[in-house]
């Protein structure tokens, strides 16, 4: 490593030109591409391939049960007589008869139960994928009649997640504008010059919009979560900021020792170093998340993955030509050389720390501890309309529907049973669904069943023989049976989220092979549970893997055992710390956030990004230290030295890092919120509690023990 390191630094004085254009190119192709991401991206991408996909499908062809449909939610006020409140409602339904895409439309004056007093429902069902319906939605909303009396408000999964994709627009575009410059405002300050403090984030900048260009081009081909839009851009600015600014750093600390070259070669091989083995750590974090098989977690560890790895090479190449070509601006803004001096609170700190290691130790605990504490009431569910703001339209419509024909105590189940006939049921199939009905029915988390031998009343014995007359089948049967399936709705105890109902469908699939008649099980239930199933089941792999690859790089950079056990055990603090905040903030409302749930895919990628990100600070100090104490073999200098040469570098990295994740907790979209102040809150806890007491702490107390390894694996 340390050898390309060195070619690297060589190449980079030497050809600076043929760089910096190289790298132009590179802006300018994807560059063109980057606006045009938020045309390849489809929904949030949290869908398991199970049976939920197969069932969803089969009451689209078979039984004619929308698929994800538009819902219209009509309320009127008392003025409005029911005859009124009927005639707008079959009026609105012709406007939207021949409009393109459109399959079937399921009118409240045609079904029982859609229409409840001052309240109705409507559900349109369209050919075009749910992130294709922005469109579409557009046109009904056009076409909609305006009534002073009557309100139509549209909801849906497709409906909720076009305001969502529209909402993580602006809230992006809010992130940059507030994020960018505040980063800029904090290199200013710590670098004391424009130009030193403008490379960072031109090479966040033009890693971003490089990867997104580079993204484009896979979603045409791809799947990609609509919540790559926002992670790209917070991963890749904080990251590319932060590794420039490392490199910026030492490389002016280098330029007042030395000649241009032997200052870079110098850089390259210390804080470039330490740029490989953090980004290692960042890109086998984000490895990891690659083994949870959903679409949302695929697609947004592969943006961030793409991300880092065009930030390295930025920062490992273009950033180098750009020292050397401006050399003499970053010179004339670099002070005096004077990072020791006693006076300073660098240098103070770490001194004052490493005088009362276990007071200052146990301190730091006592405030994890304090953070870790509302974990116990950690909540996790998959997000819905209430994401949204409470004012946007696709939410307050949910909430009358949700309100007025759904109970958010009951969960409906439904059950495919398939003949073993190729076109029909025969009278077997038809004696083993009445059993399983009975079955159903003396399932003490059953409320009521909805299937045709309760509907008809009849024996199993002569619905078949009824099945058997063409008109009298297509009058009584098809609405339960089509070919050799039949329907049947089960009404559950507990909300579709609940545990008791994903309990029930676990079971009911476990049993569905001991069944006379192969069943698959859907429903709102059954999404949820597979769904949660995917993440949990396949979260222990996460973690390992995660915990052991990092290991494994933090042990060939410091040939040490217990610096990498220390390590990723401050990290696992700093991240559980911050998961208790995010509690506290969300799950018990405080600081102005609305009250809810934590978004069940924030806590896998806070874990994934966080863990290498913080690994990014661990490197850099321990860097520092390794370097003295190879030098000194002294470990209290070496800790002492380490801390205050990088204390304000780490400082103004985090800075950094919370300015431009913060801003997105000031978003619409709650997961965006969440993401953004869960990495928030893990890093300032990491750069302050972790890397300012606790480690410094740590190392004093190991002493030498801090670099022991095996002699065989030296």
């Amino acid at each position: 490593m340390v050898m390309g390191l060195r070619k690297l630094a060589v190449l980079s004085f030497r050809y600076p030109k043929a760089i910096l254009v190289f790298w132009t190119m590179f802006l300018v192709l994807f560059g063109f591409y980057a606006p045009k991401l938020t045309t390849v991206l489809q929904d949030h991408g949290l869908l398991a391939d199970g049976s939920y996909v197969k069932v969803q499908q089969i009451l689209a062809e078979d039984f004619h049960v929308p698929k994800d449909p538009v819902i219209l939610v009509f309320e009127k006020k008392q003025s409005v007589s029911q005859e009124q409140f009927q005639q707008y409602i079959a009026s609105s339904m012709l406007q939207f008869k021949d409009m393109n895409g459109l399959l079937e439309v399921v009118s409240p004056l045609e079904r029982a139960g859609m229409l409840e007093g001052d309240f109705a429902y409507a559900l349109l069902s369209f050919r075009q994928h749910s992130y294709e319906m922005k469109p579409v939605l557009d046109e009904m909303h056009r076409r909609l009649s305006h009534h002073p009396a009557i309100s139509v408000r549209m909801t849906g999964k497709s409906v909720v997640q076009a305001d969502v994709n529209e909402a993580s627009f602006k809230d992006l575009t809010q992130a940059e504008r507030i994020g960018i410059p505040a980063a800029f405002l904090i290199l200013w300050i710590a670098f004391g010059g424009v130009v030193s403090a403008l490379l960072p984030i031109v090479i966040g900048v033009i890693g971003v919009t490089g990867t997104m260009g580079m993204m484009y081009l896979l979603g045409t081909r791809m799947e990609l979560s609509n919540f790559v839009l926002n992670v790209i851009p917070m991963v890749g600015l904080a990251l590319s900021i932060d590794y420039a600014l490392m490199l910026v750093s030492r490389f002016r600390e280098e330029l007042e020792c030395g000649p241009v070259e032997q200052a870079l070669m110098t850089t390259m091989q210390t804080a470039g170093r330490s740029v490989m083995y953090s980004a290692a750590a960042v890109w086998l974090g984000l490895l990891g998340v690659l083994l949870i098989p959903l679409p949302m977690f695929s697609s947004v560890a592969m943006g961030a993955m793409l991300v880092l790895a065009v930030s390295v090479c930025l920062t490992l190449t273009l950033l180098p030509a750009l020292l050397v070509v401006l050399r003499r601006a970053i010179h004339a803004e670099s002070k005096p050389l004077s990072a020791f001096r006693t006076s300073t609170l660098w240098y103070v700190w770490p001194g004052y720390v490493l005088k009362r290691p276990i007071r200052m130790g146990l301190l730091a605990l006592l405030l994890l501890l304090c953070c870790l504490l509302p974990l116990n009431k950690l909540e996790v569910a998959i997000p819905d309309a209430s994401s949204l703001p409470q004012g946007k339209e696709s939410r307050m419509a949910a909430e009358a529907y949700q309100a007025h024909f759904e109970s958010p105590s009951e969960a409906r189940i439904f059950i495919v049973a398939q003949g073993k006939g190729a076109h029909t049921l025969s009278k077997n199939d038809w004696l083993e669904a009445h059993t399983l009905t009975e079955q159903l029915k003396r399932d003490p988390g059953v409320l009521r069943i909805d299937s045709i031998f309760d509907r008809l009343h009849m024996s199993p014995e002569q619905l078949y023989l009824l099945a058997q007359q063409p008109r009298l089948k297509e009058r009584y049967i098809q609405p339960f049976v089509h070919e050799n399936r039949m329907l049947i709705q089960v009404t559950l105890e507990g909300g579709a989220a609940s545990k008791p109902a994903m309990d029930w469908v676990r079971r009911w699939e476990r049993e569905a092979a001991h069944q006379g008649i192969p069943i698959l099980l859907g429903g709102e239930a059954k999404y949820q549970q597979e769904v949660f199933d995917v993440i949990f089941d396949n979260l222990h792999r996460v973690i390992l893997f995660i915990v052991v690859s990092n290991f494994i790089v933090l042990y060939l950079a410091f040939r040490s055992v217990l610096i990498p056990l220390k390590t990723i055990a401050m990290n696992f603090l700093s991240i559980g710390a911050a998961f208790g905040l995010l509690v506290w903030i969300f799950r018990e409302g405080h600081l102005g956030m609305e009250q809810g749930s934590i978004a069940i895919m924030i806590p896998v990628f806070i874990f994934g990004l966080v863990f290498g990100i913080s690994m990014d600070y661990g490197v850099f100090l321990v860097s520092r230290i390794f370097e003295r104490y190879q030098r000194t073999k002294d470990n209290h200098n070496a800790v002492l030295i380490g801390v205050a040469s990088t204390s304000r570098i780490i400082t103004s990295a985090a800075a950094i890092m919370v300015a431009v994740t913060v801003p997105f907790a000031f978003g619409e979209v709650a997961g965006v919120r969440q993401l953004g102040i869960g990495i928030a809150s893990a890093i300032l806890i990491d750069a302050t509690v972790i890397r300012l007491i606790l480690v410094p702490s740590l190392m004093k107390w190991l002493g030498d023990w801090n670099w022991w390894a095996p002699k065989r694996f030296k």
